[in-house]
């Protein structure tokens, strides 16, 4: 399979020559993990068949977030955990999308507009829901940011999960939105985060690098039903360890130029781009985040503060559809084997299973 580790391979010097001081060191260190991954360079295990006899390397992953071979674990972790607190009731997806204008001053000063962008957004929302004439109580969200469009291009936006109604103050009920058709307006929604964003970036002082006509311009903001909000996560969760672009789309690599493809978001076609390798590493490297750049934050009911609260929120409307599910009990199945055995199989004569002979020590220290 082609990989982006190829690609750094290839054209890595080029674009770190080409962007010089303004590569950043969290795109260094990923130009460097990623290549490193599943090599000697991260260390693994010597391990012998016990059929064939041949010896087979086993390499470790460089467990960088940017990596398209890595996080595959975590995001099952993730998924597993956060669908089983999903409270049983509909949500909405609501996505906010940063200006054209404000875009250099967010690539610039990442950690602070991104998270600028987020804490505003989930703060807008709650404004709006704690409104009687909508919800009239505080809903849970989570927020999710991405910073590109499937062609690789910069594009900072944030996805938020929100539960379709909230606790009551005495907690003793769930209120449901006053509007079957919709959660809180979108227009008002918009007018507020534009507010709160530049309140915000004043307080940074970063308010003398906007242009003054970001604030009279209405900014895009995006709401639809999500269901029970399961395939929300489950989209959501595959970029939450990961950047970007999967090796899977990656359709040729050569000396000069990359191709790939992606999906048109409005026509829903698949299209390919070709690019040149420096100016595909550019377009990759604009969405490594900062060290400690936090890419999901929890808000309302999903906040750390109030877990009591989603837990109860659960419970509460699980005991309202007991009645229901108490007629037809579900027979409870035994969970799959988990598949040890099979990533054990030598991968040569596939009879026999790897033993362990040694372990390699990484030709340099794994980033923790």
């Amino acid at each position: 399979m082609l990989e982006v580790a190829e690609i750094i391979r290839r054209h890595g010097t080029a674009v770190r020559v080409y962007l010089g001081a303004r590569l950043l060191p969290s795109q260094a260190r990923a130009l460097r993990d990623l290549v490193a991954c599943r090599t000697a360079a991260c260390g693994g295990q010597r391990t012998q068949c016990t059929a064939c006899g041949e010896e087979v390397y086993r390499y470790h992953s460089c467990r960088n977030r940017h990596c398209p071979k890595c996080g595959g674990d975590q995001t099952a972790r993730w998924l597993e955990r956060h669908r089983a607190r999903l409270v049983p009731c509909p949500h909405y997806l609501i996505t906010v999308t940063l200006p054209g204008a404000l875009r250099p001053l967010a690539f610039g000063h990442q950690a602070v507009v991104y998270g600028a962008l987020m804490r505003c957004a989930a703060a807008a929302l709650q404004t709006l829901a704690a409104d009687p004439r909508f919800v009239g109580t505080q809903v849970g969200c989570i927020a999710v940011l991405h910073t590109w469009t499937r062609a690789l291009l910069y594009h900072p936006h944030v996805h938020l999960i929100v539960t379709a109604g909230g606790l009551s103050a005495d907690r003793t009920q769930w209120i449901v939105p006053k509007h079957p058709a919709f959660l809180v307006p979108v227009t008002a929604l918009s007018v507020i985060l534009r507010a709160k964003m530049c309140a915000a970036l004043k307080q940074a002082g970063l308010l003398d690098h906007v242009a003054p006509a970001v604030w009279t311009t209405p900014w895009v903001v995006h709401a639809q039903p999500a269901g029970d909000g399961a395939r929300v996560l489950d989209y959501l969760a595959r970029y939450l360890f990961r950047v970007a672009i999967t090796n899977s789309r990656l359709e040729q690599i050569d000396d000069d130029r990359v191709t790939f493809r992606y999906r048109d978001t409005r026509t829903q076609e698949t299209r390919r781009a070709t690019l040149s390798g420096v100016e595909f590493l550019r377009r990759f490297l604009q969405h490594v985040l900062p060290r400690r750049c936090m890419k999901v934050r929890y808000y309302g009911l999903w906040s750390a503060t109030r877990r009591a609260d989603l837990d109860h929120a659960r419970t509460l409307l699980t005991e309202n559809r007991a009645p229901v599910s108490a007629q037809r009990p579900v027979t409870p199945t035994p969970p799959p084997a988990p598949p040890l055995a099979a990533a054990l199989v030598c991968p040569l004569c596939r009879l026999g299973t790897l033993t362990l002979v040694a372990m390699l020590r990484p030709v340099r220290k794994v980033p923790p």
